[in-house]
C-alpha cells in the first residue's frame, strides 16, 4: 500500500525477473551534506531489499563521500560535458534499472528519470505547485513548505520510501572511513584520547565566525582544558587558517591542504569534537561518530541539524543586532547573513569545555 503522501496518476509495476533483486537508482546531485544525509535512504533499502543492487547518481565532486556506504553497490557521475551525455545515456539504459528515486526533481533529473525506463519513478519535492515534468513520473511524493521547514532532511529523504512500499526502520546516518585512510591520517592526529578538531570554513564567506574567537576559544581549551587543538581546511581557507594561528596566544597546527572527503572523514574520526559551521564537513564528521559543536546563524537548525546523538548547536538571538543594521544581511537569504558572528565566544567555549567534561567546565565558566 502506498503511503498517503503519494500523488500518483498510474503506478505500473512491470514484473522483475526476481523480485527480491530490485535495481535501484537514487538521484541526488549535491551537496557534500545532502550526500551523507542520503544514508538512511540505502540502509533502508538494504534492509528491506538485502540483494538489491543499489545505485546513485551524483556530480562527481561528490562521488567520494559514497565510497564509505557500505550499502552503495555503485556510484555514476552527471556528465558535464556534451560529448559525454550519449555514453553516459547508454550506460544508463545498461544498469536496466526497476526503481528510480528522483530527490532533485528538476528538468534535468526528471527527464534523466524518464530515460532510464525504470518502471517505478518516483519524484520527491517540497516546493510549491506540482512536480516538474510530472509525466516522466509514475508517483510523486510532496512535502508542504510548513512540514519541510519543519523536521530534519532526512525525514524528508526517508518520505520517497513510503512510495516503493519500503518501511523505515533506521534513521541513523553512518559513514565507515578505509582502514588505509585512517592509518594516514592518524599521523596528523594529535596524541591522546582527547582533542579537538577546529574547521572554521563555510561555502559562504558571510558565514564565518571572526577567527579572533576561534583563536581564544583554541587557547582556553589548549591552556586551561589541556586537550591539543588541530585547525584544518582547504587551500582556499588557508588565509583564515593563518589569520587564526597569528592571533592565537599558543601555538596552534593547522592542515591547509587539499584532503579528499574521505581522507578529512578519517581525520575527523580520530577526533573526540568537532568545532565547525554549519557545513558538509560537519556532517562528514557526525556520520564518522564525531560529536560536533555547530555554529548557526539564520539558517533553519532544525532542517540540517548534525545527525547524531550529543551534538550541539548553538546560534544568536534572532533577529540578532546585524539583521537590524541596514546593508549586513539579506532579509531571507540564509547564505548572505553575519548572524553567527554575533555568537560569543563564553557559548562556544561552554560548550567544548563541557563535552570534554567533569569539574574541568567550571574552570572555564568562571
Amino acid at each position: 500500500m502506498l503511503d498517503p503522501a503519494v500523488r500518483s496518476d498510474v503506478i505500473r509495476y512491470a514484473p522483475m525477473a526476481d523480485p527480491s533483486r530490485p535495481r535501484i537508482l537514487v538521484i541526488r546531485r549535491r551537496y557534500l551534506g545532502d550526500i551523507v544525509l542520503l544514508g538512511p535512504v540505502f540502509r533502508n533499502l538494504r534492509l528491506h531489499w538485502p540483494a538489491a543492487h543499489l545505485a546513485a547518481l551524483v556530480e562527481a565532486a561528490y562521488a567520494p563521500v559514497l565510497s564509505m556506504n557500505p550499502d552503495v553497490d555503485e556510484t555514476l557521475s552527471l556528465p558535464w560535458r556534451a560529448r559525454d551525455w550519449p555514453a553516459f545515456l547508454r550506460a544508463l539504459r545498461r544498469g536496466a534499472f526497476t526503481h528510480v528515486l528522483d530527490l532533485d526533481n528538476n528538468d534535468r533529473t526528471a527527464w534523466i528519470t524518464w530515460c532510464s525506463g525504470a518502471a517505478i519513478r518516483i519524484a520527491l519535492w517540497h516546493e510549491g505547485g506540482a512536480a516538474r515534468w510530472r509525466r516522466a513520473y509514475t508517483a510523486s511524493v510532496h512535502d508542504l513548505p510548513a512540514v519541510h521547514e519543519s523536521r530534519s532532511i532526512v525525514d524528508y529523504y526517508l518520505s520517497v520510501l513510503g512510495a516503493v512500499g519500503v518501511p523505515v526502520v533506521t534513521r541513523e546516518v553512518a559513514l565507515v572511513p578505509r582502514s588505509s585512510d585512517r592509518d594516514a591520517m592518524a599521523a596528523l592526529a594529535p596524541p591522546g584520547t582527547s582533542k579537538l578538531l577546529i574547521h572554521p570554513g563555510s561555502r559562504s564567506a558571510w558565514r564565518i565566525w571572526p577567527a579572533a574567537n576561534f583563536a581564544a576559544v583554541a587557547d582556553a581549551v589548549q591552556d586551561t582544558l589541556g586537550v591539543p587543538v588541530l585547525l584544518v581546511g582547504g587551500p582556499s581557507e588557508a588565509p583564515l587558517l593563518r589569520e587564526i594561528q597569528s592571533r592565537a596566544r599558543l601555538p596552534l597546527v593547522g592542515i591547509d591542504t587539499a584532503l579528499s572527503v574521505p581522507r578529512f572523514a578519517a581525520l575527523a574520526s580520530h577526533f573526540d569534537l568537532l568545532l565547525c559551521h554549519d557545513s558538509g564537513p560537519m556532517h562528514v564528521a557526525a556520520a564518522v561518530g564525531t560529536r560536533v559543536v555547530a555554529l548557526l546563524g539564520s539558517q533553519n537548525p532544525v532542517l540540517f541539524a548534525p545527525p547524531g546523538q550529543g551534538q550541539v548547536v548553538i546560534r544568536p538571538p534572532l533577529p540578532c543586532v546585524t539583521c537590524a543594521t541596514p546593508g549586513e544581511c539579506q532579509p531571507g537569504d540564509s547564505y548572505r547573513n553575519r548572524c553567527v558572528q554575533n555568537i560569543p565566544v563564553a557559548r562556544v567555549l561552554h560548550a567544548v569545555a563541557s563535552h570534554f567534561g567533569g569539574e574541568r567546565s567550571k574552570i572555564v565558566q568562571q
